[in-house]
């Protein structure tokens, strides 16, 4: 199960994620995003309640830094160990800016 949660400030978005970021769940995080992203020059992503994350959820983290690039930018915060480590493993810390 994956919780989203946003805020909006201005062009600023911030969404808060909780669970279990998966094969099953990814999707719903794909159309949030799409839904949610016009008008926004600045997204952060809060993982502090996020537990897992799968391939398929690193997909939807690949699309949305690949949307919100050209825009402004992306940030992903409050990373916990495991999700962390995902990051490393996967070559994703390279990429995203973890803060």
């Amino acid at each position: 199960m994956l919780g989203i949660r946003t805020e909006r400030d201005g062009a600023e978005l911030r969404m808060y994620l909780s669970g279990r970021l998966d094969t099953g769940t990814a999707p719903e995080l794909e159309s949030s995003l799409r839904e949610s992203l016009d008008g926004v020059d600045e997204l952060v992503l809060d993982l502090k309640e996020l537990v897992y994350v799968s391939s398929a959820g690193l997909r939807v983290l690949l699309s949305a830094q690949k949307v919100m690039g050209p825009r402004g930018g992306m940030v992903v915060c409050n990373v916990n160990n495991d999700v962390q480590d995902v990051f490393d493993m996967t070559g994703f810390s390279d990429f995203l800016t973890i803060v």
